[in-house]
């Protein structure tokens, strides 16, 4: 496969660690003599033909960064056959021999479609704070995401506790609920209410007065947005009219998840797959996902990595009934 000159983009939701993937590529790249181009705004830049060369020193200092240098944006004109064609023509002006995208699955769709109509090498990186993509144990911006979800929820037990308040945290996870099972164990949270499982509002009240009876001086529930109840705001609603004797709080914690710098863990992670995901070019992969699994880098055909589901682990969710009591 010749290889000269990659193209490195970011798309979908920003995700703590992206930047340093990005550094991770372009010293890669650079380290075996392969020129790199950055790809302002993902697929959407992509059209227009914003693209920056970067080097080494181009990516000096960013390791420790949140979000992403070079943006990120969603395109729908990278949807239609006119658009990717527009996009391919640049990347052919430019001289471009592959492509590494960082985001998630709708990134990777792209990248599979685009492998497909014009044959151009891609390579995937998993980078997303729902840890919700197949083929790694772990995506790029989960663990400080949660890292900064539950220093939030501690913070809010004190005030619970002061009060003898119940809340509702509503952490991000519109399909997935990795963050809050996560931060449900971490926090000592009594109750999670996940889009993986169901749980009646009645029985998580059984279980609330059962805490109370116990005499629990706090009550704190996790909340993923996309639970089957309906957001945290929704299920307080719910609650309050079947019981109005408890004093209820919401904190929808939000976009402050996706921000900050990159924990320790997730700067490793970011370096391992942006650094792989070069080599895996140079060994002749394409249409591929890196990923870590058990610590060891794998490499998942990424419409198997967008088609399958990265499941809940049963263990965990045990975990959750068992520390609660």
């Amino acid at each position: 496969m010749k290889l000269s000159k990659i193209a490195v983009f970011t798309s979908g939701g920003d995700s703590p660690g992206m930047n340093a993937a990005l550094r991770a590529v372009v010293r890669a790249a650079r380290y075996y003599q392969i020129e790199v181009e950055g790809v302002y705004r993902g697929y959407e830049g992509m059209i227009d033909a914003d693209f920056t060369p970067l080097d080494e020193r181009s990516v000096a200092r960013i390791v420790d960064k949140g979000g992403t240098i070079i943006k990120s944006a969603r395109s729908e004109a990278f949807r239609t056959k006119e658009g990717r064609k527009q996009a391919y023509n640049n990347l052919q002006k430019h001289k471009i021999d592959a492509i590494i995208g960082i985001g998630g699955d709708g990134t990777f769709t792209g990248l599979h479609v685009f492998n497909k109509e014009f044959g151009i090498p891609v390579i995937g990186i998993p980078g997303t704070i729902d840890n919700d993509i197949f083929g790694s144990d772990y995506t790029i911006g989960f663990d400080t995401a949660s890292n900064t979800a539950i220093q939030a929820i501690d913070r809010i037990r004190d005030t619970a506790t002061s009060h003898n308040r119940l809340f509702l945290i509503e952490v991000m996870g519109r399909d997935a609920g990795f963050i809050a099972l996560r931060c449900a164990i971490a926090s000592g949270a009594k109750a999670v209410m996940l889009p993986e499982t169901h749980t009646e509002p009645e029985a998580l009240l059984a279980k609330i007065k059962l805490g109370e009876q116990k005499r629990k001086s706090s009550n704190i529930v996790i909340v993923s947005e996309g639970n089957k109840n309906g957001n945290a705001q929704e299920l307080a609603k719910q609650l309050q009219l079947m019981d109005d004797s408890f004093d209820i709080k919401v904190t929808v914690l939000g976009h402050v998840q996706r921000g900050g710098p990159p924990s320790a863990y997730d700067r490793l992670l970011a370096s391992r797959l942006g650094v792989g995901s070069i080599e895996a070019l140079k060994a002749g992969k394409s249409d591929v996902m890196v990923g870590v699994l058990n610590e060891k880098m794998v490499f998942t055909p990424l419409e198997k990595a967008i088609k399958e589901n990265h499941r809940i682990n049963d263990e965990m969710m045990k975990l959750i009934e068992i520390l609660s009591i």
